[in-house]
């Protein structure tokens, strides 16, 4: 009885096929955005930039970037970290070289300077797949970060080996460094979140994603149909790696400010970042955000019960984090392969009937 399709009718096809069609989605959806833009940042404070929002944005571009590829094309990608990586040195070099150019920019090319790199990298997606593909995917993950640790040029032969984020402006607002205020650095990463979003959306609801989805199923199939197997995957790894890209940009110029690439951008980032889509759901970009959340909000959670309420060790509570987190990748492996995204679904599906029996 709280939701219903009942009465919701289209005369056009725009209507029909736009990204929302269902009037209470459309004005749930609404309702987030006013919150997200008009209201969160009236109240936002440096904790709750730091701890929760950013993270969560910057987190939920990357999650979209990788579900893009692993979810809807079915291209199995460990080397996330790398190609976040790649994002933030672009975005570092292209900050040093042009102090004068927007910050909007420096960030869209450092996206589109990972998207070559990961069309590099996607190469072998045409010979190879499954657990191969996942190991060359992993050897880019490790020659990126060897790479940048290598080669001086990168890191502005810096003797620590170190990049710092300059100070930048937009719109005479200072939005990098330690004094840039918490609303100025959450309304910057919440405008390219969902800008992101609707890219993604739109592009798997299209003729680009139903070729991605079509390999992801059966790709001997979708080739013998007229699905070209060098673009889809080509244009997946492409389209991942700039949203991934963007995310690595984000996550040194905005969040962390200073960024020593073995250990902002090692593995356990790609593995972070996989286990957000796996638990937030494959092939689903609500699943990307829900995945994201949960993943960061589960250890401020535990530091708040554990810590903070129980006065359990931080070791301990760390510890358990992981146990929860290894736990319900099982459970959801297991059980629900569609992870959150799938429970919302059936959660609405209940909503539709009650409080009548399903």
């Amino acid at each position: 009885m709280f939701y219903r399709e009942a009465g919701d009718f289209h005369t056009t096809y725009t209507s029909d096929s736009q990204t929302f069609p269902i009037k209470f989605d459309r004005y749930r959806y609404y309702v987030i955005l006013v919150i997200a833009f008009l209201v969160v940042p009236f109240i936002i404070n440096d904790y709750w930039a730091n701890a929760i929002l950013l993270p969560f944005l910057i987190y939920a571009i990357a999650a979209i970037g990788l579900n893009i590829l692993t979810g809807y094309c079915g291209q199995v990608s460990l080397g996330t970290g790398g190609f976040m990586a790649v994002g933030a040195y672009a975005c570092y070099k292209l900050m040093t070289a042009f102090p004068d150019v927007s910050m909007f920019i420096h960030v869209i090319l450092a996206g589109a300077i990972t998207a070559v790199v990961g069309v590099l990298f996607g190469l072998p997606s045409l010979r190879i797949k499954g657990f191969y593909l996942a190991v060359a995917t992993l050897a880019a993950q490790f020659f990126l970060l060897w790479l940048f640790n290598k080669v001086p040029w990168f890191y502005n032969y810096s003797a620590s080996g170190q990049i710092n984020a300059p100070e930048r402006e937009v719109f005479g607002i200072l939005i990098t460094g330690a004094s840039a205020p918490a609303w100025a650095t959450y309304l910057f990463c919440l405008i390219f979140c969902f800008a992101s979003a609707i890219v993604a959306r739109n592009l798997t609801r299209g003729t680009v994603g139903r070729k991605w989805m079509a390999i992801r199923d059966m790709d001997i199939a979708a080739e013998i149909i007229g699905v070209n197997p060098l673009r889809a995957k080509l244009s997946a790894f492409a389209v991942s790696s700039f949203f991934v890209g963007i995310s690595g940009a984000l996550f040194f110029s905005i969040y962390l400010g200073a960024v020593e690439v073995g250990e902002a951008f090692s593995i356990q980032k790609s593995f972070l970042v996989l286990f957000m889509v796996i638990v937030g759901g494959l092939g689903s970009i609500f699943g990307s955000f829900a995945g994201a959340a949960f993943l960061v909000l589960l250890p401020v959670a535990l530091k708040v019960l554990g810590v903070d309420m129980l006065g359990w060790p931080t070791d301990i509570v760390a510890h358990f984090q992981l146990v929860i987190v290894g736990a319900l990748i099982i459970f959801f492996l297991i059980v629900e392969p569609h992870g959150l995204a799938q429970l919302w679904r059936l959660a609405k599906e209940k909503l539709r009937l009650w409080p009548f029996p399903h």
